[in-house]
């Protein structure tokens, strides 16, 4: 199911003839995209993005997490969906990325906006978190923008550039969410 975000921009479940596009994006913009995204440095040849994806659209469904390409005019920008998520507590986090050449435009931003509604009303769920390496303002700024409670710092919670980063952890619940709305 695809989630429609702007008259431009849509969401879609990432498919097996995403995996060229998606690690030549990552390729293209390795410098800049490794300096907060770990798997970027484990993304060596477009067979690992082919096995990434592969292992989103295969899981078993009680298991399977939501991956979705960030579709600008047709043109793949980079992904965001869902991991870890707790079907029992209706809990989940969103991770996502984008690439250079479109940040700066609120994309994220109205990307998780969308997604966020899709949890909260379709999906049911009742909360969600956004980790952010300390130091990601651009990405921090996300949460913040969107009504997300910075509940502390996950010390050294991610492995990223040969060292762990600490990481903010912001939350979201339902009831906040609809309450705004």
């Amino acid at each position: 199911m695809n989630i429609t975000v702007s008259e431009e921009i849509y969401l879609r479940p990432v498919e097996m003839d995403d995996a060229r596009p998606v690690f030549e994006l990552i390729h293209r913009f390795r410098d800049s995209l490794r300096t907060w995204l770990p798997f970027v440095d484990y993304t060596k040849k477009w067979e690992d993005t082919r096995d990434f994806i592969s292992s989103v659209i295969h899981r078993h469904p009680d298991e399977k997490e939501d991956i979705y390409a960030i579709v600008i005019r047709e043109e793949i920008a980079g992904l965001i969906g869902f991991r870890s998520t707790d079907r029992p507590n209706r809990r989940t986090e969103i991770g996502y990325w984008i690439a250079p050449p479109f940040e700066g435009k609120g994309t994220v931003s109205s990307c998780c906006r969308a997604i966020i509604d899709y949890c909260f009303r379709v999906r049911d769920l009742n909360r969600i978190t956004i980790r952010v390496s300390v130091g990601n303002d651009r990405s921090s700024n996300i949460p913040k923008r969107l009504g997300f409670t910075l509940e502390g710092i996950e010390r050294e919670g991610e492995f990223l550039n040969d060292a762990y980063a600490d990481l903010e952890v912001y939350s979201l619940l339902k009831r906040e969410w609809i309450k705004k709305e």
